[in-house]
């Protein structure tokens, strides 16, 4: 029987949870956070951030979160994974692509794309261009604009209402992010036609071979030396300004839909957030919940029983 192990992220435990919802079954043992069976597969999500893929469908269902090792084999998250990229990459004139909002119950999940030709790199850094995820939000804030205005960019926000409609047609976050990436892409290299990028670099979240599967059936794929890794902000600037933007972007809807429910809406998928949803649930309905919730989280059916002990309370 196979048996695959990935050590995740955070976020991106929070994305097979996301994932596997309607397969969820109980487990207590200890230091399991969330468990699922498939038909020919068992999935096991640990506290420790470890995933195991057990049985027949293990390689499969694996393949959708990262790179595996059999085995009983880990493989360590905190490694840069993806393409050998050239030499001297972080001189060269590069598209970077990012994303934000997958793990976050509130708000979008939105993608940028950045064009920094190699004349730009010096202005960029100087710009204070880190990962957004080395930054803070009032930061990002201070830094975005001078950004999007100083770089060709796409900035692709897809709202709560059409994330949902998505999913219940059985699109999952990574065929989401994937057709996201390439429609911003495809953006940038309009506005930046007839000049050429040297390479595109994609801040890795599914095997190349994963990733155009997931956007086949679009009638235009980029596919022309496009270059994919994890923590990819750290090998060239484009993409560290591709997730500051698509942060930013993530901010600004998260402020629009914070008025729209009179209180700062909670980030992540935590216990607040549970809560923060009951009290949405309570004073403004369901319908209101679900357009700026991601609908599918096990944060909906916990904020329903929070609302419940509310409610007779």
């Amino acid at each position: 029987m196979a048996n695959i192990v990935l050590q995740l992220t955070t976020e991106q435990c929070k994305e097979v949870k996301a994932y596997y919802l309607k397969y969820q079954i109980e487990r207590n043992a200890p230091g399991v956070a969330f468990a699922a069976k498939l038909p020919d597969a068992a999935i096991t999500v640990y506290n420790s951030g470890k995933v195991m893929f057990q049985g027949a469908g293990a390689e499969r269902e694996a393949s959708r979160f990262g790179d595996m090792t059999e085995s009983n084999g880990v493989q360590d998250s905190n490694r840069i994974k993806g393409d050998q990229l050239p030499e001297n990459f972080s001189r060269m004139s590069v598209i970077g692509s990012d994303e934000t909002g997958t793990g976050d119950y509130f708000g979008p999940m939105t993608v940028a794309s950045v064009y920094v030709p190699k004349e730009k790199i010096e202005l960029v850094k100087e710009l204070g261009v880190k990962d957004s995820k080395q930054l803070n939000d009032d930061k990002i804030r201070e830094i975005a604009p001078d950004l999007i205005e100083s770089c060709v960019h796409s900035l692709l926000i897809l709202r709560n209402d059409k994330y949902n409609e998505l999913q219940s047609r059985g699109f999952s976050q990574g065929k989401m992010k994937a057709l996201l990436h390439n429609q911003a892409i495809k953006h940038v290299l309009q506005k930046i036609s007839p000049e050429k990028p040297e390479y595109i670099l994609i801040d890795q979240f599914a095997e190349r071979e994963t990733y155009y599967g997931y956007i086949q059936n679009e009638k235009e794929i980029v596919r022309d030396n496009v270059l994919f890794s994890t923590k990819a902000e750290q090998l060239h600037v484009a993409v560290a300004a591709a997730s500051i933007i698509a942060r930013y972007g993530f901010l600004l809807e998260m402020d629009r839909l914070s008025s729209m429910v009179g209180l700062p809406l909670q980030k992540g998928a935590g216990h607040l957030v549970d809560e923060m949803a009951a009290k949405i649930l309570l004073e403004h309905g369901e319908n209101t919940l679900r357009s700026i919730a991601k609908w599918h989280f096990s944060n909906t059916e916990k904020a329903k029983r929070i609302y419940e002990k509310m409610r007779k309370g």
